[in-house]
């Protein structure tokens, strides 16, 4: 048996994870999803990115949880590998689904694939906040318009200090004991730091049929590669 917490990306809270955390405990696993500062029913709370990294290592000793697996998806796979090598001895491995990773002295911003000037425009446009995807943006992701249109009515615009605040890690991200779910509709080939963390004895692949938003898409698919997860 491991412990996952589960941090899904930017927008979304716990609620994100409904159908995978059921699978996971049935499993026989114990599963915390949990909701980030300033998203979600926590909403109006300031948060930088440390401010979540804190959220995930408190999440952990508050339930005082040992063999645990992080799980973090998009944006927030750049806090959970800080809280990763945080935890010391009670971390068993990290998942990054379709995830950031973090770069000590980067930011979310800063490795924005359109560029940081645009991101931080849209920030500031939106009063501090990147503001909601549209449907539009889900084209080709294998949503249904039902999946698309839960995620938009249970999203709340994401704080933009925790995509501007630089990572801060301790020692090389490729030491800790990491998969990486790769989901191929939203890019066939991991990103170049991705892939470079990749040739770590540490880390291995695993590839999903499916968009950037696998815990709506393909919830059970996901549920068992994470199981599967537990035992390496």
């Amino acid at each position: 048996m491991v412990n996952f917490v589960l941090v899904a990306g930017s927008w979304l809270g716990s609620w994100a994870w409904d159908e995978v955390v059921p699978e996971l405990r049935a499993a026989g696993h114990g599963a915390y999803p949990l909701t980030l500062s300033g998203v979600g029913e926590k909403r109006g709370v300031p948060a930088g990115q440390q401010t979540h990294v804190q959220d995930i290592v408190g999440e952990v000793e508050r339930l005082d949880l040992r063999d645990v697996v992080l799980v973090g998806h998009s944006y927030s796979g750049i806090p959970v590998g800080q809280a990763a090598e945080r935890i010391g001895g009670r971390l068993a491995r990290v998942v990054f689904v379709d995830a950031c990773v973090p770069t000590d002295g980067e930011s979310f911003v800063s490795r924005w694939w359109e560029g940081p000037a645009e991101l931080e425009a849209s920030i500031a446009g939106n009063n501090g906040f990147w503001a909601l995807p549209t449907a539009a943006d889900f084209v080709g992701q294998g949503l249904t318009d039902d999946q698309i249109a839960r995620f938009i009515g249970g999203a709340t615009p994401h704080p933009g200090a925790s995509l501007a605040e630089p990572a801060v890690l301790a020692r090389p991200l490729g030491e800790l004991p990491a998969t990486y779910i790769k989901c191929l509709l939203d890019g066939a080939e991991p990103s170049d730091d991705v892939a470079a963390l990749l040739t770590s004895d540490s880390w291995r692949l695993v590839e999903m049929n499916t968009g950037h938003w696998p815990m709506f898409s393909q919830p059970h698919e996901l549920a068992r590669i994470l199981v599967d997860t537990a035992g390496k």
